[in-house]
């Protein structure tokens, strides 16, 4: 194996500069055109370094490849690895240009962006003193979600396709797009991927693994109003905003992302647009208990049915779209040994590890309900989807070699 220390960082700083951002708002698959380039890089990559069946598949959206087993046959379970093409499109993703800063003090990071990266605001950055961390100028997001993990599957990769390579069963790879926006994994192909078991490497912190997530819903909220001139609107005027704000109201404001942690659920109104007429509303609805998921989302329903019944039939509609379900249903207890071999091989490495749910979802839910079970493996950045994100060099490191030992535990 080569210095993964270049490599890995090298790998990270080459996919980085494709700007790779999806896109709700596009009807093209992948959602952007960078997806796709940065997919034939990679596929090229894999070709290169000898995993002779990489490719690109646009039907997909997909890179897979594999990597023959070489250890006689003693591992009968193919193990795959999986992480994400896109990045957020809640900042931007273009032109990142990458800073180091090695040997970290603990202080702040002033970016030449504006950006100040502070313990103050950010106290985990305590635990990188005297570490390498990795940011953007400030200008735009980093992109370690998930190019860490992209960057730490293929260092792998080159270990395991190298002539010293250490002995391991068959190891499946897979690159996928639009994960950010909840569409990429509808068409992923689990035939051609060929994995009995699973991980995406798209966590946080070293020492991060999950297999706990949300049940996740989102809701289109459509209030319809009446207009009147406001000399004559008395006893005529429907104010779609006003009823709009009641609805909002109607929702615990303790249930809110920023009143919530752990496993406690949350609705999050994240676009708001409208007038006296017409008013729109999205939120999104999450839970880990199913139980209040679906409470959460018949209290939706119950509010609307209250102000219908003051303003009118039809002010408001609820439009409910489940979008992905708690994936520890289907990994406990059949399953729990990814998550105990995970952790075996992270304590070998020294590293402690913290099973915790996220606060979120990954493509590993959609596949854990589609038949492949696969938990969460960290990739190593903080602060994700803004200009304040950073990853540890360091923990880079590690992870590919977290990765080389889950290939070689025979799972």
């Amino acid at each position: 194996m080569k210095d993964s220390k270049d490599n890995v960082f090298s790998r990270f700083a080459r996919y980085a500069a494709v700007e790779t951002a999806s896109s709700e708002e596009s009807s093209s698959f992948p959602s952007t055109p960078g997806q796709a380039v940065l997919a034939e890089l990679l596929a090229e990559e894999l070709r290169t370094l000898g995993a002779a069946d990489a490719a690109y598949d646009p039907q997909s959206g997909c890179v897979y490849a594999h990597i023959p087993a070489n250890d006689g046959g003693r591992t009968h379970r193919t193990l795959g690895f999986i992480s994400h093409l896109d990045t957020s499109p809640e900042a931007s993703g273009k032109d990142v240009r990458l800073q180091l800063h090695p040997d970290y003090d603990g202080g702040d990071i002033r970016l030449p962006g504006g950006v100040v990266i502070s313990p103050e605001v950010f106290p985990e950055m305590k635990n990188y003193i005297g570490k390498t961390l990795i940011t953007s100028d400030g200008t735009t997001l980093l992109g370690a979600d998930d190019k860490a993990g992209i960057a730490e599957i293929m260092t792998m990769a080159e270990a395991l396709l190298s002539e010293n390579a250490p002995l391991h069963g068959r190891i499946a790879i897979a690159f996928t797009p639009d994960e950010e926006i909840g569409g990429g994994i509808s068409r992923f192909d689990l035939e051609r991927f060929g994995a009995d078991i699973a991980y995406t490497v798209d966590g946080g912190a070293l020492g991060e693994l999950e297999y706990e997530c949300f049940n996740a819903a989102t809701a289109m909220v459509t209030v319809r109003g009446v207009n009147i001139h406001t000399g004559e609107a008395k006893g005529k005027m429907k104010n779609a905003s006003r009823i709009a704000l009641a609805f909002d109201a109607a929702l615990p404001a303790s249930d809110r992302p920023e009143n919530t942690e752990g496993y406690e659920g949350f609705f999050h109104l994240s676009s708001v647009s409208g007038e006296v007429e017409l008013c729109r509303l999205e939120y999104l609805i999450r839970d880990h208990d199913r139980q209040k998921f679906e409470s959460r989302k018949q209290l939706m329903l119950s509010a609307a049915e209250a102000l219908n019944e003051q303003y009118g039939p039809g002010t408001v509609t609820v439009e409910l779209k489940d979008t992905y379900y708690n994936m520890k249903d289907k990994i406990s207890p059949d399953y729990m040994f990814l998550i105990d071999r995970a952790g075996e091989c992270m304590e070998a490495l020294g590293v402690k590890p913290r099973i915790k749910p996220i606060r979120g979802g990954t493509d590993g839910a959609n596949l854990s309900y589609r038949g492949l079970p696969c938990p969460n493996l960290c990739a190593g950045g903080h602060n994700f989807h803004g200009r304040y994100e950073y990853c540890c060099l360091e923990s880079m490191e590690t992870i590919v070699k977290l990765l080389v030992a889950l290939a070689c535990t025979g799972m």
